[in-house]
């Protein structure tokens, strides 16, 4: 039944202060004023998780975040339209996981200038945005550990996706990045070629309105490096070139399945449908 949250002045945070605070409280429509802008481990994760009718969020002033500093602080708030500006450029791990999973009235994503990734900093940050229809730059070219793990999972609104520079990836890095993206249709250049573990893992599955896929440069590869990665891409009708063939079946191990518009399978190897 809470309508209403008290003022909250303090700019020292400990770990885990705020963390859950309002966690469910359906009926709150305006958050408090939050003006600290050094942060501790987990100050707001899940604060207002599930908030149904929040419809603003405050002011995130802070330039360095910390360990799980906002994870989670808006999931599931179907109502916020807005979010607030994001100006860090000095990330932590997991400092954005989950941020804004599932607020579903999110129709513009937050400038993200951060140059240098941190290990999940953007796990699924964005996934189940179901109205969100445009992504925000990413300009980093140093990546880190699942660093865009699931970011937009799920968000069918989102058209485009953006430039994606690095030439040098991490392990896990585009895991599931667009994954259900069902109106994507523009994917980015991915120029890399020194690859990582899992990095395109289900980078585009059941991207359903894909009709072409970028370019894949690179001629050595890394274990489950392409697994799944166009899989369910009913509309891709050509695959891109892949130079090094001549590798292990567990790279490729169903990176076309169910691309049932494919033209060309002759020149692919056999585990890229299984």
């Amino acid at each position: 039944s809470l309508v209403e949250a008290p003022a909250l002045p303090a700019t020292e945070l400990a770990d885990s202060c705020y963390i859950g605070m309002f966690s469910g409280c359906t009926s709150l429509s305006a958050p408090p004023a939050l003006p600290a802008e050094k942060l501790a481990e987990d100050c707001y994760a899940a604060m207002f998780k599930g908030c149904t009718s929040l419809t603003e969020a405050p002011a995130l002033p802070a330039t360095k975040l910390v360990y799980g500093c906002y994870w989670a602080m808006f999931q599931g708030c179907t109502s916020l339209e807005e979010a607030p500006a994001l100006p860090a450029t000095e990330l932590a791990n997991s400092c954005y996981k989950l941020m804004f999973s599932g607020c579903t009235s999110l129709v513009e994503a937050p400038a993200l200038p951060a140059t240098e990734l941190s290990d999940s900093c953007y796990h699924l940050m964005f996934s189940g945005c179901t109205s969100l229809s445009e992504a925000p730059a990413l300009p980093a070219k140093e990546l880190a550990k699942n660093c865009y793990y699931e970011m937009f999972k799920g968000c069918i609104s989102l058209e485009k996706a953006p430039a994606l520079p690095a030439t040098k990836l991490a392990k896990g890095c585009y895991n599931s990045m667009f994954e259900g993206c069902t109106s994507l249709k523009d994917t980015p250049v991915l120029p890399a070629t020194e690859l990582a573990d899992s990095c395109y893992y289900s980078m585009f599955e059941d991207c359903t309105s894909l009709v072409e896929a970028p370019a894949l440069p690179a001629t050595e590869l890394a274990d489950s490096c392409y697994y799944s990665m166009f899989s369910g891409c009913t509309s891709l009708s050509e695959a891109p070139a892949l130079p090094a063939m001549e590798l292990a079946m567990l790279y490729y191990y169903g990176m076309f399945e169910g691309c049932i518009s494919l033209k060309d399978r002759s020149n692919l190897p056999k585990s890229c449908f299984e």
